[in-house]
């Protein structure tokens, strides 16, 4: 979402570290959406509100830091759940938004009030989820899982809590 929102900001692509930065001068934190049930967070709306705050004339800089505060606040309200759910004393963040010293931060408070510990790679690991991706479809693959063309589909809805992890025994 922060990609989409630079855009519109005429922030240009890969705007997580314009923004980061952006928020750091922000001073008033603005309303908009916040959608957390159960396990599921929504982003709906959140760009929508932004642009119509920037609109209306609040700064580039309460508008980013009332985004990343937003999303942030609720990535890490589900994934404290997360980890009460499975019983877990350890998170681990990826891909390329755990760059953002914010999240870390918030999440690592998370962490330490429930007396668990939160790892994040190093930057260069930290980037676009692609890489992931590539490499659990290398483990399956390599486990002897083969797919029909057919039954690659993008399904931008698919939720981790479905995945058959079939290649592991």
């Amino acid at each position: 979402m922060f990609d989409k929102l630079g855009r519109e900001l005429g922030l240009g692509y890969y705007a997580g570290p314009r923004i980061e930065q952006l928020a750091l001068a922000g001073e008033h934190l603005l309303p908009l959406p916040y959608s957390v049930k159960g396990m599921d967070v929504s982003f709906s709306g959140i760009m929508t509100a932004a642009l119509q705050h920037r609109h209306r004339g609040a700064s580039l800089e309460d508008v980013c830091y009332s985004v990343q505060e937003n999303c942030f606040a609720m990535l890490t309200e589900v994934t404290e759940r997360a980890m009460a759910h499975v019983e877990k004393d350890e998170v681990l963040l990826g891909g390329g938004v755990a760059q953002n010293r914010r999240l870390r931060g918030m999440v690592e408070g998370m962490a330490g009030e429930r007396g668990a510990i939160m790892h994040v790679p190093e930057p260069k690991l930290c980037v676009d989820n692609g890489v992931m991706i590539a490499w659990t479809g290398m483990l399956m693959y390599g486990s002897g899982v083969r797919m029909p063309m057919g039954d690659t589909a993008i399904d931008q809805r698919f939720r981790t809590d479905e995945v058959q992890a079939t290649w592991r025994h």
